[in-house]
């Protein structure tokens, strides 16, 4: 569904919320009752120009940068409100949700050192990635391409506490479509699946998205940063260049790529915050 409908959706949410709105006079900081799953909306006291709050699900697909390829199994959730000006706000509640995945090939694989396997458990082998915002995303609901700046986090005791693929000054740029991409070689276009869209039959003033596909192929990925090596619990040695080296980092656009298959829901604002 495009944006033109989706706005006319949502401009009838605030005709059937009228009776919500009038229903309550108390001042709520907290989401009411119902509509606890919106609480990284910002309330009146936070933002004042919201016109409806988000919360978008990635249940599952992919993330492939260089030669590391993370499945999507557990959920991610993107939540916040979209203001009178177009743009995606959030709170402390909100934001995209810390959610690890883990990364096949563990940290031997990362890095290429055979020899750690005679260090570490098989439990302490294992590598998880952490996508963490690196920047103001654009508007997840009339977007599109829909503009999400990340880096990513990659958790294991033997890297330090502060091995990132990406940062605030040298983000992951995706921007995700639910159209058809056009990537750079060797990469060939992929498509997005927009989602199913209707009236929430329990909760009054939310449009429920389902069965929605983000795309991106077109988007590079920058080299390891501060990746660290502590040998004998006392020697910090670099490691980014093993990291690079092993996962195929930097890779340049069209050699990457991200599938998010999602579900969402939009909630016009005096419903969330009567």
């Amino acid at each position: 569904m495009n944006s033109k409908h989706l706005r006319v959706l949502f401009s009838l949410l605030g005709v059937l919320a009228i009776g919500a709105m009038f229903a309550s006079s108390a001042v709520a900081r907290e989401p009411a009752p119902g509509y606890g799953k919106f609480a990284g909306c910002p309330s009146p006291e936070e933002v004042a120009n919201i016109e409806g709050c988000i919360v978008s699900t990635i249940n599952s697909g992919n993330f492939k940068m260089g030669n590391k390829n993370v499945p999507i199994k557990n959920p991610i959730t993107l939540s916040g409100g979209i203001t009178n000006a177009n743009k995606f706000v959030y709170n402390s509640k909100g934001g995209l949700t810390p959610v690890k995945q883990l990364v096949p090939g563990g940290v031997i694989g990362l890095t290429g050192l055979d020899w750690l396997v005679n260090y570490l458990s098989v439990e302490a082998l294992q590598l998880y990635a952490v996508t963490e915002l690196a920047g103001q995303p654009g508007n997840p609901i009339f977007d599109d391409p829909f503009k999400l700046p990340i880096k990513v986090h990659l958790i294991n005791p033997a890297l330090g506490n502060n091995c990132y693929v990406g940062s605030n000054s040298n983000p992951i740029n995706l921007n995700l479509t639910l159209g058809t991409t056009s990537p750079p070689p060797p990469n060939k276009p992929i498509s997005g699946i927009s989602p199913e869209v209707a009236l929430d039959p329990a909760l009054p003033g939310v449009i429920n998205s389902t069965g929605g596909r983000f795309v991106d192929n077109s988007f590079a990925a920058p080299g390891a940063s501060g990746c660290v090596l502590t040998l004998f619990g006392f020697i910090p040695i670099s490691i980014n260049g093993l990291v690079n080296s092993a996962s195929g980092l930097p890779s340049p656009a069209g050699t990457n790529e991200t599938v998010q298959n999602f579900n969402g829901q939009l909630a016009f604002y005096p419903v969330v915050y009567p």
